[in-house]
């Protein structure tokens, strides 16, 4: 389980969950959402050529096929675990309905399984939704071979109503070797892209420079 890479060199990771449960599914057939799926963020990192690690959930994934493989050809980007449908892996996890402790493992091991067929970067990271964990989860995980990633500088960028708010919670924390968690679900972190462009300045302002997690964690 990490939070954080090395505190050496000048790599941060950029990370972005794609959260989808049952409740976001109904909102987009009943037409009160748009979209969870912010491909400016994408458009943004592709023009400057910025790595990223998106941590997707099955049901994103199934309903987002042509956005997966854009995330998965693009050999900047790693793709990671946010379980199937972002249900709570303990209780008293921000609301989010709770899996039962036996079909925990299962969860993890469907999501790899409707992601493996995109290829690109996979890896075997995993995020816990809302990160809430305790020792049943993490035994739970154990035979996946995963490697639980927290992160040690929230966006905050859910359900967030500004943007300048998500600059200084990312740029006031942010330092050599850390995991930066924001959100690429468009409806519920609307905020989100009109942020990035002011952190990827404050980044290149502070000499840090965003590389994928897998090369954040070995600290190379």
């Amino acid at each position: 389980m990490v939070d954080h890479g090395p505190r050496t060199g000048a790599k941060v990771a950029l990370t972005f969950d794609a959260d989808m449960t049952d409740g976001m599914l109904a909102s987009l057939r009943a037409g009160r959402v748009k979209s969870y799926a912010n491909l400016r963020i994408l458009d943004l990192l592709e023009r400057e050529q910025v790595p990223a690690t998106f941590f997707l959930t099955g049901k994103w994934v199934q309903r987002y096929p042509d956005v997966t493989r854009r995330i998965a050809g693009n050999p900047r980007f790693e793709l990671a675990n946010h379980t199937y449908g972002h249900a709570a892996f303990t209780a008293d996890c921000y609301d989010l309905p709770r899996l039962p402790v036996d079909e925990l493992t299962g969860d993890v091991a469907k999501t790899f399984e409707v992601i493996a067929p995109y290829g690109g970067r996979q890896t075997r990271y995993f995020r816990f939704p809302g990160l809430c964990h305790d020792a049943a989860a993490l035994d739970a995980l154990a035979p996946l071979g995963v490697t639980v990633v927290d992160g040690d500088v929230v966006s905050g960028d859910p359900f967030a109503t500004a943007w300048r708010p998500l600059v200084r919670a990312v740029l006031d924390h942010v330092r050599p070797g850390s995991i930066v968690i924001m959100h690429v679900t468009e409806a519920n972190a609307a905020m989100t892209d009109e942020a990035l462009p002011h952190i990827l300045a404050g980044l290149r302002e502070r000499g840090l420079v965003p590389a994928p997690l897998s090369e954040v964690l070995a600290g190379g």
